[in-house]
Parts: C-alpha cells; sequence; structure tokens
C-alpha cells in the first residue's frame, strides 16, 4: 500500500489524523488543545418497534427508552471479559433506571442460536469468539436490526453532531451487509505478532522487521531450546493473521481488494499469495514451531508463549487483557508489525488495524428502545473510557479514552504502532462477509501447518472457496472499493 490514504484505502484504514488525537488522549504526544470528540451511537430499527418497552422521546432520550424496563444483555466474555458491561449496565441503571439481566460467556452459538430460533432474542449481543452465530448468517435470516438510525442519531456528548461523523473512518465496514450496518465492531483492534520485551533484552535480539531476520531469530530460539513462533492451533484464525497480513504486505492493497472482491487470481496466480504462504510454510519446513502448538487452544498456546516457550505468538491486540493472569509481572508485551519480505508494497510499519467485537441488536429484541439507547451510551466518551480501564483496549470513538487512563505494555504498544502506521493500515473484509468462505480458507491453513498440504494446495484450496463464494449472485453487493 505504500503511501496510500485511508481515504482510497477502502475506507478500511485508520486516517493519521484521528491516530493523532488519540496518541494525544492517551499520552503519547501533546497537543495544545484536544477537543471532546466522542461518538454515541443508538441501534437502529423501525420508530414503532417495541410497545410497551417504549416511553416518551426526547433530545436526551431518542428511542424512548424507558424508565422501569428491563434489559437482556449477552456479552462473549473472551479477551476483554466482561467487566466493562456490567460497569455500563451499572450506569445505565444509574442514569435511566433501566435494570440488566447480565450474561457472560464464551457459548454464543449454544445459548443464543435457540433463543433466535424460537423468536426470543436477548436485547443486545456482543456476538463474537470461536462460537460466534456469523454475522452474515443471521442477516440473510432477517434476525438483525439495521443500525443507520444509531448512526444518525445525535452524539450523547455533543447533540448537534451525527455518530457516523464521530468514528474512526473505516471502522463500521466490517458489519456492513448489503449496504447496511448491521453489526457495530466496537474495538479499535490492531493484528500482527507478539514478543516478550523481557526475552528479547536477555538474548540481545533485535525486533525483526524482515522476514529473514524473523526467521534467524527463530533458529536462535530453538537452538536455546525456545519455540520460534507459537500460534493457537485449534483456531486457525490465528495463523491466517499471519498468512493474510504477509499477503498484504508483500502485495499491497489490490492483494487484499482481490481477496475480498472474490477474483478469480485472488490466490492462484497471484505472485503476493504464493510468497506469503511459502514464508510462512518455512517456519514448519524448518521445524520453527513451538512443539505442539498445533493441537493447542488459543490460551494454552499463549501461556506457554508467556512462559517464554515461544518467541512470537500471532494475535489480535485483545492478548494483553486475555493473559492478564498469565503473564509475569516483567514479561514487557510488545506488538509487532508482520516483517517484510522482499519487494513488498506496503512498509514494515503497515499493520491490519479496524474494528473488532461485533455488537449487534434482534430485529425481535423485546426491548428495542432500551438496547438503541444502551449503544447509544456504549458510544459516549464516559462508556468508552470505562471500557478502557476495564478491558485495556480502545474503541473506534475518535479521541474517546480520557487522557487520565494508563494503559499497559501491550495496549501501550499498539498505540504506538498505529501511530507510526498512520495511514499505512489495511483490513480484510472477507471474514466478516464470507464466513463459509473464511471457514475453507482457516481449515486449509490448519492442514498447511500440520504439513499435510504444501503451499501449492493451500493455493488451489482458497481459490476454490472464492470461486464457490462468487458464484453467489449475492456476492455481488458487497465490494471492497
Amino acid at each position: 500500500m505504500g503511501s496510500t490514504s485511508a481515504e482510497n484505502n477502502g475506507t478500511a484504514g485508520v486516517g493519521r489524523r484521528d491516530l493523532i488525537k488519540r496518541s494525544a488522549a492517551l499520552g503519547l504526544i501533546s497537543v495544545p488543545t484536544m477537543s471532546f470528540l466522542a461518538a454515541c451511537a443508538s441501534g437502529g430499527g423501525d420508530d414503532n418497534s417495541s410497545g410497551n418497552d417504549e416511553g416518551k422521546t426526547s433530545k436526551s432520550n431518542p428511542f424512548g427508552a424507558k424508565k422501569g424496563t428491563k434489559l437482556d444483555v449477552v456479552i462473549f466474555k473472551g479477551g476483554y471479559g466482561d467487566d466493562y458491561a456490567k460497569a455500563w449496565e451499572a450506569d445505565y441503571e444509574k442514569k435511566l433506571g433501566i435494570t440488566s439481566t447480565h450474561t457472560g460467556t464464551q457459548e454464543i452459538t449454544g445459548k443464543l442460536q435457540p433463543r433466535f430460533n424460537a423468536g426470543n432474542p436477548p436485547d443486545i449481543v456482543d456476538d463474537s469468539g470461536a462460537q460466534q452465530i456469523k454475522v452474515d448468517v443471521l442477516y440473510k435470516n432477517g434476525q438483525l436490526l439495521d443500525l443507520a438510525p444509531v448512526l444518525d442519531a445525535p452524539s450523547v456528548d455533543d447533540p448537534s453532531k451525527k455518530v457516523r461523523d464521530m468514528l474512526i473512518p473505516g471502522t463500521l465496514d466490517p458489519g456492513v451487509q448489503e449496504g447496511k450496518v448491521v453489526a457495530l465492531n466496537y474495538i479499535y483492534t490492531v493484528w500482527g505478532l507478539w514478543y516478550s520485551g523481557k526475552l528479547f533484552k536477555e538474548k540481545g535480539w533485535e525486533p525483526p522487521k524482515t522476514w529473514d531476520d524473523f526467521i534467524k531469530i527463530c533458529q536462535e530460539a530453538k537452538k536455546a531450546g525456545i519455540g520460534g513462533l507459537a500460534h493457537q492451533g485449534k483456531y486457525p484464525y490465528y495463523i491466517n493473521v499471519a498468512i493474510m497480513d504477509m499477503i498484504a504486505k508483500k502485495g499491497g492493497i489490490d492483494a487484499v481488494k482481490a481477496i475480498d472482491n472474490l477474483k478469480p487470481n485472488a490466490f492462484v496466480g497471484s505472485a503476493a499469495a504464493q510468497a506469503g504462504v511459502e514464508a510462512i510454510y518455512e517456519v514448519v519446513e524448518k521445524g520453527l514451531l513451538m512443539p505442539g502448538t498445533n493441537g493447542l487452544t488459543h490460551t494454552e498456546s499463549q501461556t506457554r508463549w508467556n512462559q517464554y516457550k515461544a518467541a512470537f505468538i500471532t494475535c489480535g491486540s485483545w492478548l494483553e487483557n486475555e493473559q492478564l493472569k498469565q503473564t509475569p509481572s516483567d514479561f514487557d508485551m510488545k506488538f509487532l508489525p508482520m516483517p517484510l519480505l522482499p519487494d513488498s508494497k506496503m512498509p514494515f510499519e503497515a499493520i491490519r488495524a479496524g474494528s473488532g467485537e461485533p455488537f449487534i441488536i434482534p430485529a425481535k429484541a423485546k426491548n428495542l428502545p432500551g438496547a438503541k439507547e444502551f449503544m447509544r451510551h456504549m458510544l459516549s466518551k464516559e462508556w468508552s473510557t470505562l471500557f478502557a480501564k476495564q478491558a485495556n483496549s480502545l474503541t473506534i470513538l475518535k479521541d474517546g479514552v480520557d487522557a487520565s487512563v494508563k494503559l499497559r505494555p501491550g495496549t501501550q504498544s499498539t498505540v504506538e504502532a498505529s501511530k507510526a502506521a498512520g495511514d499505512n493500515t489495511f483490513r480484510y473484509l472477507y471474514p466478516d462477509w464470507y464466513s463459509e468462505m473464511d471457514t475453507a480458507i482457516q481449515n486449509a491453513s490448519n492442514e498447511l501447518m500440520a504439513k499435510r498440504i504444501q503451499p501449492k494446495e493451500w493455493l488451489k484450496r482458497c481459490q476454490a472457496a472464492v470461486d464457490k463464494q462468487a458464484a453467489d449472485p449475492a456476492s455481488k453487493k458487497n465490494v471492497h472499493e
């Protein structure tokens, strides 16, 4: 992507200006004045959506959330935990007199699919994790509320502005289905490699900027009885962070768009895709994976990495919060962009960045006004700061964290990496748009890491998944510009 700006990056990039504002809010840089830009969104549907649970509307309560009603909240209790949502719910009851039924779980599909099927879903859901109910499937079944009215609602912090104008550019894209925003990806996330600053200092290793240097560190680690690269083998989503980042950085934004837009040469016939997958396979062929990593869950692999049994691991920026209890106090967790292959079109500083953790409002939610108003408050500066305190991560709100909040080392390093990346950010949209295709690519990566297939076969299987998806006429409605 090189000098590609956020404006022509499919809007999936994050503008330099926004990153400077966020960095300032987190104390990384200082600027003379900071305006309190915050977004507050409220989920949208029909105005006559809710019967008994609808109260009077006003400027401060645009959806008529009614005092004395209850809100059924389900939160994926994964890397970010669910304490942040409990803090939100307590504040919601205090401010609006609406109590909450709270469920924190990793079994989203198991607990919620029967409720969706029965027409009795919760009011608001953090639909994430390995057992996520796929957003595209829910949308096709007509089970999601169009959030457009949310994005056009007045902000809690500045009612003269619309929500959509207050969010980091591109952060709504993953929640779009056929031009409609049906999921609000709330958390600003970066993806890439992670390492221990303490281990690297002890070993005298410099964080690698090239793939050759990355391989050398993995080889030195192996000689020292340490794995090179760990990955969360039972969930090949994580190794695809590495593979897809390599493809993007080698081939530039065009390589990303070729996959998202289901091109016949997205994988087979793509020099970038071939180079990216062959690079990751080099780690497998040379025996540089952490022993046993292919058979481990995400937390098992991550915990071994915390125990200095691997030099690197792939993950998104929820890693630090997810591993709080397992991380030694002096571990000094650090984020690293994927190192570069020769002749890459993107610079080393380029990172995959965007929004994650989709929040949805089911179309048949009982308390729609309460759910919309809850989502509106989620995007206030107050609740965004509550999230940062509880979950050690940032939200999609521009300047959404109070400057007094001190982040942990890993999270701080992601802020610094975002600042260094500037406009050199990218984001794949196919996992959000096409879950079946995403699963097929993950399955191919699982076979690759276990040495059951070679890179050439991986490319064929991934292309077959793309071609199958492209045959679906509905696919033409999604375009990565």
